[in-house]
């Protein structure tokens, strides 16, 4: 049996799988930081075709990472989606993997896919983070993503999610950091 985490190009027929993830996820990553109704309401069926649309896509690059066959997380970059930013800025529009994932280095991996990527069309890249998310933040952190100073809220039911957004260069020549 290989123990290596193998990342590669998703395809359409891995939307379940990535649907699986997402939910399995944001379960173990947003238990207290996001209400439970908001949560129970993210399901699998909800996400496959959502997931399935986005990999039809040609604007979206979406990466897997696989441990024994199955998938276990996976990453998602395209263009900035932000009014306020000008020029070509790419975005990291999602990183996640299954709780039993965390740790293994395979977020390690999808971020360096998902950042050689946005590398190949963007000089300097985007995301956004719950502020309440420490984990997400100090993995974001450790990468050389810096806060920019943007927040946005999001309101999802009753729900109102508080987001920071991180910015940081894409080419190693400017060392990460903005």
């Amino acid at each position: 049996m290989n123990n290596a985490v193998v990342v590669r190009r998703a395809e359409v027929d891995d939307a379940l799988a990535i649907a699986e993830v997402h939910v399995a996820s944001w379960n173990g990553a947003y238990r207290g930081l996001m209400p439970q109704q908001l949560l129970d309401a993210h399901t699998v069926q909800r996400r496959e075709p959502l997931w399935r649309d986005q990999l039809a896509s040609a604007c979206v690059t979406t990466w897997v990472a696989e441990l024994s066959g199955r998938v276990i997380g996976f990453a998602s970059v395209g263009p900035s989606r932000d009014s306020d930013i000008t020029g070509a800025v790419g975005e990291l529009r999602a990183i996640y993997l299954t709780p039993e994932a965390w740790g293994t280095g395979a977020g390690y991996a999808l971020h360096e896919s998902a950042l050689a990527t946005l590398a190949t069309n963007y000089d300097e890249a985007v995301l956004w983070v719950l502020d309440s998310n420490a984990r997400a933040r100090e993995f974001y952190e450790r990468h050389h993503w810096s806060a920019d100073g943007a927040t946005k809220q999001e309101t999802r039911g009753d729900a109102v999610l508080n987001e920071v957004r991180y910015r940081r260069f894409t080419a190693a020549t400017g060392r990460g950091q903005l």
